[in-house]
């Protein structure tokens, strides 16, 4: 007997649709709804195995979309001035238009720090490249919209090893791996669609630890 759940390949549907000249959904609905997002899944929008496969000129779209709130929660934040042009400008530009911009950092002196570049053991140390951040961002002078803090001694672990980009209700979010460096782990983007998703989840997090963390001078 033929088992009624059963879905030929892509390929066989095809055949037969034109064949029996009928659409594909016709014949095997259950393919069509399994290959639609629900729910929650929604809010997946694409996801990469790299950070470095992310195309800089998504995050360059996302940032110049938002007009409400810019939160860089990534530990050292520094790749955005490298992948990013007139990325202070930018910055300023936001600000003086109304958007909430904040930089979430790590502390360079902590002892998560320290730790954790003697893990990645590369030459542009974790600390260093915090230190490259608060450079760049001290050359903003003081702008009224830049908020920029450290994550408290006791969220350092947590922040190091997630990284939360959110652009008003989007947002690229990095989970990092073992030794690996953040553009060497992987990456999803998310558009949020209802309360209690996959953005609500990371975004509440960077919130948390936005809360405990303080200022940087």
């Amino acid at each position: 007997m033929a088992d009624a759940e059963l879905i030929p390949h892509a390929r066989n549907r095809e055949d037969a649709s034109r064949a029996l000249g009928v659409d594909t959904e016709m014949l095997w609905p259950k393919a069509v709804t399994d290959r639609v997002k629900t729910g929650t899944d929604r809010e997946i929008v694409h996801s990469y195995p790299y950070r470095s496969a992310c195309p800089s000129t998504l995050w360059a779209d996302l940032i110049a979309d938002s007009t409400g709130d810019l939160f860089f929660a990534g530990y050292t934040n520094y790749f955005l001035w490298t992948q990013q042009p007139a990325f202070s400008a930018t910055l300023r530009a936001k600000a003086a238009a109304g958007c909430r911009v904040r930089f979430l950092l790590g502390d360079p002196d902590c002892d998560v720090t320290l730790q954790r570049q003697e893990i990645e053991d590369v030459p542009l140390t974790v600390s260093t490249r915090i230190k490259i951040t608060l450079g760049e961002l001290a050359k903003l002078g003081p702008v009224e919209g830049v908020e920029t803090r450290f994550s408290g001694a006791q969220d350092a672990a947590s922040h190091i090893a997630l990284s939360v980009f959110r652009f008003d209700d989007e947002a690229l979010v990095t989970p990092h791996l073992a030794r690996l460096v953040g553009h060497d782990s992987p990456l999803l983007h998310l558009r949020r669609h209802g309360e209690g998703g996959m953005f609500d989840r990371f975004a509440e997090h960077a919130e948390e630890l936005w809360t405990r963390a303080a200022a940087t001078e």
